[in-house]
């Protein structure tokens, strides 16, 4: 069993706000997040898990019942529904993180952890964190890679990231807030704005997050097939060889 892990926090929501997600059901959304649960502790046994529910939403019965000598701990909110409803799952996603982060003793006890989205799982999370920087590590998207236009970076890919407690609360805590407005912005497109803004360094993985299980926008399971984690591969690499995004790397 590998030891000194950081802490990952799973953010859920059981009882959506935001309609636009494709998976509503609640029942469906308990077991998948079950299914990812038992997925990470496949990864590590030992490995620490807090589950932050937006929905107020208990796990604990659940859970215990299910995975009676993990380490695993349940907390639960009513986030602002209004809000989410108003400007998108990211906003409600904000509010889970910073909850989480103000009440999580697992959490309180390490000074940086991995947030990965409910129903998911990382299956080559133990190579993400053995390139861990100290800082924040994240996967950003680049748009053109494969075309003799102008690479663009577009968003960050907020389903999974490493980060650093104080980074997050200096950095990231309140990008949330611009969410939605008039520009439409999501939860990915604020995180790559507050790394253009302040000229955020080394702050991109070198190895793509191999992510599976199923997304909540589109309920279905992601395909991580030979072909996709190739083109992935050859992609970063050529992301990190432009000049113009070098310094997000190294």
């Amino acid at each position: 069993m590998k030891t000194g892990l950081p802490p990952v926090l799973l953010t859920s929501c059981v009882i959506v706000a935001d309609h636009s997600v494709s998976l509503k059901d609640e029942n469906s959304r308990i077991r998948l997040t079950v299914e990812s649960i038992e997925k990470w502790l496949a990864i590590s046994p030992d490995l620490r898990l807090v589950i932050c529910d937006g929905s107020n939403f208990d796990f604990s019965g659940i859970l215990l019942a299910k995975f009676p000598h993990a380490n695993i701990e349940c907390l639960y909110f009513q986030n602002s529904a209004e809000m989410v409803a108003l400007h998108g799952k990211g906003y409600g996603e904000g509010e889970i993180v910073n909850y989480a982060i103000a009440n999580s003793a697992y959490l309180g006890e390490s000074s940086y952890f991995a947030k990965c989205t409910a129903k998911l799982w990382v299956e080559n999370f133990l190579d993400c964190v053995a390139g861990w920087n100290g800082t924040c590590l994240c996967k950003g998207y680049f748009s053109d890679v494969f075309s003799f236009k102008r690479t663009r970076f577009e968003y960050i890919d907020t389903r999974f990231y490493l980060v650093s407690k104080s980074f997050y609360s200096k950095y990231l805590a309140s990008a949330y807030l611009k969410v939605g407005g008039e520009r439409g912005l999501s939860l990915e497109h604020c995180f790559r704005d507050v790394i253009l803004e302040n000229k955020l360094s080394k702050i991109l993985f070198n190895v793509p997050p191999e992510i599976y299980g199923v997304g909540g926008g589109t309920g279905t399971y992601y395909k991580n097939n030979l072909k996709r984690k190739i083109k992935e591969a050859i992609r970063l690499r050529m992301a990190r060889r432009n000049k113009s995004f070098k310094y997000l790397f190294e």
